[in-house]
């Protein structure tokens, strides 16, 4: 967070399309007295409580560890429920699509205020919820919490492995108690760790109706660090993306060495094809005595204007959308606005910047169509462009979103979340391209080839059948 005030005008039209599209989870709607300030992510000035103020601690989600992307929701398992239900934060779209559900916590953790052992619930785990508790032993599961914006991570249960003559037994066991160690400066909350005592287990191995007492402990300790640097230990933690150290020389070392090769290529290039070049841009169709050899063969067929140019304009202009983007998301990286840990920003950001660059792709389609004389049907052009790219992702979106919903994955996108999406598209992405075709097919650029076109396209000799498309993709793919 810190920095961001300096950043401020240059994201100003990221910042106002972020909070434009924040949604509510399953679209609830807000009730008498809802506490508008726990509802967006706190502010720098927000971190700072009082002694014995309530700070919300937020429960996440519950999956394995060897496979993060598979996530489910927290009260999936049969944890302790909240004594008023449980209530669900409102969260960023970025968050949504990166599969966070927050929901509120029986927990009591105020702050600096110490609890050596508070008891939390006491329930009665029938083999229905026993069975859950085991797979997610089993596989061992992690669950992740939120306290002031800080994410923290702890294993539901353990197996320990019984050896027995002939056969090795497994028991489960859950932890029924989680201890927090909490560190502040001042009146600001600078670091959590949370653990498991594993002496307080219960074992889960046998049985149909088990009685479990879940309770918890928070220590309270003062530290050094300043509110700035509390962000710093997760840009090392696996669970999160990567903060990486940018090394300025080496990348510019690199470039200088790219870019001084890639001259003199060129200059010996230009040396070598300048007569070429000259003699097939004559206008005349005379043909020299000389035998041609290598590119010289096709020279007269290089810039002959494909059979489907409008589909070809359409890749074009979205390659180049999909360019712009992503320079764009690595320059917002560059001024730091992916700090760890901010939460679905950069899906936020590609989602937003794919709708404000529509434009480029319906501008550099409608202008090659014009170029090689795709005629009048520029409407058919602009629409191709605009469902190229999101006509076979929303393909892939229903299927995967389908699978995730009868898994009951936290993957699944709601119905509002994919609501404001299609919104999107509609009215940002589609109008965009839009205008980008109208001033591309008004442009006077013409198209100007290095090389004469023949008239007659070079008949191109017959492959063998293994060289085919078919038996070419499936030898590329083993």
């Amino acid at each position: 967070m810190r920095d961001l005030s300096c950043r401020a005008m240059l994201l100003l039209a990221l910042v106002c399309g972020t909070n434009a599209i924040r949604t509510v989870h399953d679209f609830q709607l807000p009730s008498a007295g809802t506490d508008w300030t726990m509802r967006t992510l706190l502010g720098e000035s927000d971190h700072k409580y009082k002694a014995h103020e309530k700070v919300p601690l937020y429960a996440n989600k519950v999956g394995p560890f060897h496979n993060p992307s598979e996530t489910y929701q927290y009260f999936d398992l049969p944890f302790c429920p909240p004594v008023g239900g449980v209530e669900h934060k409102s969260e960023d779209l970025g968050e949504v699509l990166e599969g966070d559900r927050l929901v509120n916590t029986p927990y009591d953790v105020s702050f600096r205020v110490d609890k050596e052992s508070e008891h939390l619930c006491s329930r009665e785990l029938s083999k229905k919820d026993l069975d859950n508790f085991r797979t997610a032993v089993k596989e061992d599961y992690y669950f992740q919490m939120y306290y002031d914006d800080l994410p923290i991570w702890g294993f539901i249960g353990k197996i320990e492995k019984i050896l027995r003559p002939g056969k090795p037994e497994w028991r489960y066991y859950i932890f029924t108690h989680i201890h927090f160690d909490i560190s502040y400066n001042k009146d600001r909350v600078i670091e959590i760790n949370v653990s498991t005592d594993p002496m307080r287990t219960v074992d889960i191995t046998d049985g149909d109706d088990i009685s479990v007492d879940f309770s918890y402990s928070v220590r309270w300790k003062e530290t050094a660090i300043p509110f700035d640097r509390r962000m710093e230990k997760y840009s090392r933690y696996s669970f999160l993306p990567q903060h990486l150290e940018i090394h300025w020389f080496s990348i510019i070392n690199s470039c200088v060495t790219v870019l001084l090769l890639t001259g003199f290529l060129a200059t010996i290039l230009m040396r070598v094809l300048k007569n070429d070049f000259i003699k097939y841009s004559r206008e005349d169709d005379t043909s020299d005595e000389q035998e041609e050899t290598g590119w010289k063969y096709i020279h007269g067929d290089v810039f002959r204007f494909p059979p489907c140019i409008n589909l070809f304009c359409a890749v074009i202009g979205t390659g180049t959308q999909l360019f712009a983007m992503v320079l764009c998301v690595f320059i917002l990286a560059l001024v730091g606005v992916f700090y760890p840990y901010n939460r679905g920003a950069l899906l936020t950001a590609v989602i937003v910047l794919y709708a404000l660059t529509s434009g480029v792709a319906g501008y550099t389609s409608a202008s090659n169509y014009k170029q090689m004389g795709g005629g009048e049907n520029w409407v058919r052009n602009v629409l191709m462009t605009c469902s190229l790219f999101c006509g076979p992702m929303f393909v892939c979106f229903c299927f995967l979103n389908t699978v995730a919903i009868a898994y009951r994955s936290t993957a699944a996108l709601p119905f509002g979340t994919i609501v404001i999406i299609f919104l999107i598209w509609a009215l940002v992405t589609i109008p965009l391209t839009v205008l980008g075709g109208i001033a591309g097919k008004n442009t006077k650029q013409e198209f100007n080839a290095p090389c004469r076109t023949t008239k007659l396209p070079r008949e191109v000799p017959g492959m063998p059948w293994y060289r085919s498309a078919v038996p070419q993709m499936c030898m590329a793919g083993f």
